[in-house]
């Protein structure tokens, strides 16, 4: 009788680069189109996961770009969901395509599920590994979804954000009052909503704390520092340029005409060689 033979699965190594905008981390795979479309997820899964895995909060995947655009980011959440847009991710996706000399730094023509985003990326500092970058977010689309509950504004700036103001962040347990708050939106259209909790400090700061659908707390969010600053400018308790104060360091916005552009860092932390991707 013949011995069965035990064949090991055969793995792929990737190479990932690893950054940070203000603690929100993420993967970026720069061969991203070499993954088939519903591999991804599982890969987010494996790559982000914190234990077992690298370690992020999301997972952005460089890909081939329609007409029109320099090139093209999909951004997959710890969970395997996709995420439309994220504004920490796409300056961690910027800083990766310039380092990798995809593209040069300058403007950047990002293709992203929400659309059109138009990036201003300064070089890395080769000591620090820090590259400042500004984002053209778009314009605010208020009141898009139904709000549940008392005192929050839902606000759309590629992705969904319930905007909560309050007096006091003192005594608030975000792991609490973020899924809580989330709740009503799942499994609705949206696939859960982004909740921040937020307090003007003065006409020029605020002060916020994220959940993240898809992920649960981050130490910052670039679409909800966004958000924010639109709903607190509309509610006419800040300017129409802020600081957005996060546990993971602070952002700017500025607001002109019902647009916001983002400013903030990213710092490239690592490049990896993740084995564990299986071709069988």
């Amino acid at each position: 009788m013949t011995a069965a033979v035990v064949r090991t699965p055969r793995r792929t190594p990737l190479r990932l680069t690893k950054h940070h905008g203000l603690g929100n981390d993420f993967l970026v795979l720069a061969d991203g189109d070499s993954v088939s479309e519903t591999a991804r997820a599982q890969l987010a899964q494996q790559t982000c996961d914190r234990h077992r895995g690298i370690g992020a909060d999301g997972l952005l995947f460089v890909l081939a770009p329609d007409a029109g655009f320099d090139v093209r980011m999909r951004l997959h959440n710890a969970d395997g969901s996709i995420a439309e847009m994220s504004g920490n991710g796409i300056r961690c996706f910027a800083q990766a395509i310039t380092m990798a000399d995809m593209v040069p730094a300058g403007t950047v023509r990002v293709q992203t599920d929400a659309g059109l985003r138009v990036i201003e990326v300064g070089s890395t500092d080769p000591n620090s590994g820090v590259a400042t970058i500004s984002v053209d977010m778009g314009e605010f689309l208020f009141d898009a979804l139904p709000v549940h509950g008392v005192g929050g504004h839902t606000v759309d700036v590629g992705n969904p954000h319930l905007v909560i103001p309050v007096d006091s962040l003192d005594n608030l347990d975000i792991t609490v009052t973020g899924p809580e708050r989330e709740a009503p939106y799942l499994p609705g259209p949206t696939h859960g909503i982004n909740v921040h909790v937020v307090r003007a400090a003065d006409d020029r700061t605020i002060d916020m704390v994220v959940w993240e659908r898809g992920v649960g707390v981050t130490q910052a969010c670039g679409t909800g520092a966004t958000a924010v600053a639109g709903v607190m400018h509309r509610l006419g308790l800040t300017g129409s340029h802020v600081t957005v104060r996060q546990p993971g360091g602070n952002a700017t916005v500025d607001i002109d005409n019902g647009r916001a552009t983002l400013h903030g860092p990213s710092q490239h932390i690592a490049t990896i060689e993740f084995s564990g991707v299986s071709n069988e």
